[in-house]
C-alpha cells in the first residue's frame, strides 16, 4: 500500500520526517487532530466491525488491541484488514497498534493477554530474579519482531513501577522490590524494542506507570474507586522515580501516567494524568522526557466492561465534567488520552474557545513524528502468509523456555535421610498435583495417594481475595497468606512424604509454614510444568533469586510502609535469596544441598537493600 505517487509532500519518504510532520499537520482538520489524541480499544474477537465508526468518523488512528489470538496470521490479517479502512480515510493517516504485555502468563483484559502463538517467557518478576540485562535485552528483541510480524508498532510496556507493596495485584510485571535494579534492566528493556536507533524496524516503548504506581495505600489498585490513594508514609518518593529516570535516559517514546492519586505529599491531591507539576515540571522540565505522554485508560467517562458500568479513573477531580477533566489533562501535559473515543469533547472545547487549536498541533506534531518514524506511511501493512513463521518460532519457544528455567528460585533443599531433596533420582512413585506424570518424563511412576507415594510435588499460587466478579476478578489482591484449611491440607502431605513445593510467586506470598514443613521449595514467575520438571531432575538449572522479601505474616505486611522497599519485619527469605542446584551429572558444582551463588555480573542482589 505504498502510495502510487506522492501527491503531497508528507507522501514522499525522501523528505525530512519534519518536513513532512508539518505538511500533513497544515492539512488535518480539527477532527482530524482530535482523534489523534485519542488511543482507543478494539476487540480482536469482534473483527473490524468497531474499527469502521472510530477510524472514519471519530478519525482515531492509535489501537489498544483487547484480546488474545490463536494464530499471528489471523491477527496480522486483521490489522490490515484496519489498515485498509485507514488508507481510505481522510489523509491516509495509517493506524498504530498497541498491546499491554502478551509473551507470558498473566490473563488479565486490562493488563495482559495470554501468549497465544507468541514465544512464552516469564513475568518480568522473573527477569528480576536472574538480573542478566542481556537476557532482558534478547527478550525484548524477540518481543519486537513478533510484535512486527503481526503488525503491532507499540508496547504499552514495559512497567517500571518498584513494587514495594507486596499486596498490589500489579507487581508481576514489575522488575520487583529494588529500584536500582529496575533501573539497571529498564535500559535494556527499550533497547530490545526500539533498536540503537528509533526506526522502521522498532516498536515503540511506553514506559509506565509514572511516577510509579508501586505504593498503593493498603496495596488496593486504582482501577477501582477503593484504590485511589498512593501514598508515601516513608516519605519515599524519589526511589520510585529511579527506573523512569533511566527509561528516559535509555530513550522511551512514551510514557503513561497511573491512576493514583497522591495523598500527603507536596503535589496536588488529583490522579497523576492531571497532575501539572508531575508531567510538566518533574516528567518534562526535570526528567528532561520530551516524547509523548499518553493517560492510562479510562480517565474522563464511566465505561462498560464486561457489562458492568465502572466510574472514570478520574480521582481526585470526580467533581468535575468530562470535559473539565479533558481540559486538565492536556493543561497538565497529556498528549493523548487513553481507552476513550470522545472526541467530541475535544473538538466542542476547540470551538467554545475554551482550547486552542494550538494547544492540539503540539501533541499532534509528536504523534504524527512517531508514525512516520516507524515507516508506517510507506509500510503500513504486513505479509499476513508469513505471520505464522514468524511468531512463535522455535528459536523464539526455546529461548522463552530457557528463560523460564532460568528464573526459577530454589528456597530450601532439605536432606532426607543425609541425601538433599533435589534433584530427584529415577525410580520413585511421586504423587501429583499441577503437573502430571508425562511432565516428568520416563523414570517416574505417578500414584494416587501422598500414602502411595515416595514423594509428593505441588504446584501452588500465591493467595489472594476476591474483590468482585467480573473484570474486578482479574486483579488479585488482598490477604498473602494461605487459608488454615489449605496449610493444614499441605502439611498433612508434608507429613505423610517428603513433598516439594512449587509456588507462582505474582506477588509476594506469606509462607512460613510451607517452608518449614517442605522437603524443597521453589519459586517461579511464571513457567509450565515441564519447566519444573526440568529443574528438580537436574536436567536444568534454577539461577534466579528473589526479586523481594517474603514476608513473615500479614501483620507485618500490614505494618509495612507501602512506598519502602523491605520493610517487612523479619522476612522468610530476604531479597536476593537463592540456592543452587547441580545440572545432571555435573558433581562438581557447589553444593548439591544449596550454595549461594552470586547473580550474573557485578554483586550479588542483597547489595542493592537500602
Amino acid at each position: 500500500m505504498t502510495p502510487a505517487t506522492t501527491r503531497y509532500p508528507y507522501q514522499d519518504a525522501a523528505l525530512p520526517v519534519g518536513q513532512r510532520v508539518q505538511d500533513l499537520l497544515s492539512r488535518l482538520s480539527l477532527e482530524d487532530k482530535a482523534g489523534l489524541m485519542f488511543h482507543g480499544a478494539l476487540p480482536f474477537a469482534l473483527g473490524t466491525g468497531p474499527a469502521e465508526e472510530l477510524i472514519r468518523e471519530r478519525r482515531i488512528n492509535h489501537f489498544n488491541i483487547i484480546g488474545a489470538a490463536t494464530q499471528a496470521r489471523e491477527l496480522a490479517e486483521w490489522h490490515n484488514s484496519i489498515q485498509r479502512i485507514a488508507a481510505e480515510t481522510g489523509w491516509g493517516i495509517p493506524v498504530t497498534l498497541s498491546t499491554d504485555p502478551r509473551h507470558a502468563y498473566t490473563d488479565n483484559p486490562g493488563t495482559g493477554a495470554l501468549a497465544g502463538p507468541f514465544s512464552q517467557w516469564p513475568e518480568a518478576l522473573g527477569f528480576a530474579a536472574v538480573g542478566d540485562p542481556d537476557a532482558v535485552e534478547e527478550f525484548a528483541d524477540v518481543a519486537r519482531q513478533e510484535y512486527r510480524a503481526v503488525g503491532i508498532r507499540a508496547a504499552l510496556h514495559p512497567q517500571v513501577d518498584v513494587f514495594t507493596e507486596p499486596r498490589w495485584s500489579r507487581g508481576a510485571a514489575t522488575f520487583g522490590e529494588s529500584a536500582e535494579l529496575a533501573a539497571d534492566l529498564v535500559g535494556a528493556y527499550v533497547r530490545g524494542f526500539q533498536g540503537e536507533t528509533f526506526g522502521a524496524e522498532s516498536v515503540s516503548t511506553m514506559t509506565k506507570h509514572f511516577p510509579g504506581g508501586g505504593p498503593q495505600l493498603n496495596g488496593e489498585d486504582p482501577h477501582f474507586s477503593y484504590g485511589r490513594e498512593q501514598v508515601y508514609p516513608g516519605g519515599n518518593f524519589d526511589y520510585h522515580l529511579l527506573p523512569f529516570r533511566a527509561a528516559v535516559d535509555a530513550g522511551t517514546r512514551q510514557v503513561m501516567p497511573y491512576y493514583g492519586m497522591p495523598v500527603g505529599t507536596e503535589y496536588e491531591e488529583v490522579g497523576f494524568a492531571f497532575n501539572k507539576r508531575i508531567l510538566t515540571e518533574l516528567l518534562r522540565e526535570e526528567l528532561g522526557f520530551g516524547g509523548i505522554v499518553c493517560s492510562d485508560w479510562g480517565i474522563l467517562t464511566d465505561g462498560d466492561i464486561f457489562g458492568r458500568v465502572f466510574p472514570a479513573r478520574a480521582w481526585g477531580v470526580e467533581h468535575l465534567t468530562p470535559e473539565e477533566r479533558l481540559l486538565k489533562a492536556l493543561d497538565a501535559g497529556v498528549d493523548q488520552i487513553g481507552g476513550e473515543s470522545c472526541v467530541e469533547l475535544m473538538t466542542g472545547a476547540v470551538r467554545a474557545g475554551k482550547l486552542s487549536e494550538d494547544r492540539l498541533d503540539v501533541s499532534v506534531r509528536k504523534l504524527l513524528e512517531e508514525k512516520f518514524l516507524l515507516g508506517l506511511f510507506e509500510n503500513p501493512l504486513v505479509d499476513a502468509a508469513a505471520a505464522d513463521t514468524s511468531v512463535g518460532t522455535p528459536q523464539f519457544r526455546a529461548a522463552g523456555r530457557a528463560m523460564q528455567r532460568r528464573s526459577y528460585t530454589l528456597l530450601t533443599n532439605k536432606d532426607v535421610d543425609g541425601v538433599p531433596t533435589l534433584p530427584l533420582t529415577e525410580g520413585a512413585r511421586v504423587y501429583l498435583e499441577g503437573l502430571t506424570a508425562g511432565d516428568l518424563g520416563p523414570g517416574f511412576i505417578a500414584v494416587p495417594t501422598p500414602e502411595a507415594a515416595d514423594l509428593a510435588i505441588l504446584r501452588l499460587r500465591t493467595p489472594f481475595e476476591v474483590r468482585g466478579e467480573g473484570f474486578e476478578s482479574f486483579f488479585h489482591c488482598g490477604n498473602l497468606a494461605f487459608a488454615p484449611e489449605e496449610i493444614e491440607r499441605v502439611t498433612a502431605i508434608c507429613q505423610a512424604v517428603p513433598t516439594v513445593i512449587d509456588i507462582n510467586l505474582e506477588r509476594p506470598a506469606v509462607l512460613p509454614e510451607l517452608a518449614e514443613h517442605a522437603a524443597a521449595l521453589l519459586a517461579n514467575y511464571g513457567s509450565d510444568a515441564d519447566a519444573l520438571a526440568d529443574i528438580i531432575t537436574g536436567r536444568a538449572v534454577p539461577e534466579g533469586r528473589l526479586p523481594f522479601d517474603l514476608p513473615r505474616s500479614m501483620a507485618a505486611v500490614e505494618a509495612s510502609r507501602e512506598d519502602m522497599p523491605f520493610d517487612t519485619e523479619d522476612p522468610v527469605f530476604r531479597y536476593g535469596h537463592g540456592l543452587s542446584l547441580p545440572a545432571a551429572g555435573d558433581a562438581a558444582f557447589g553444593d548439591a544441598a544449596g550454595a549461594r551463588v552470586p547473580l550474573p555480573g557485578a554483586g550479588p542482589m542483597a547489595g542493592r537493600r537500602p
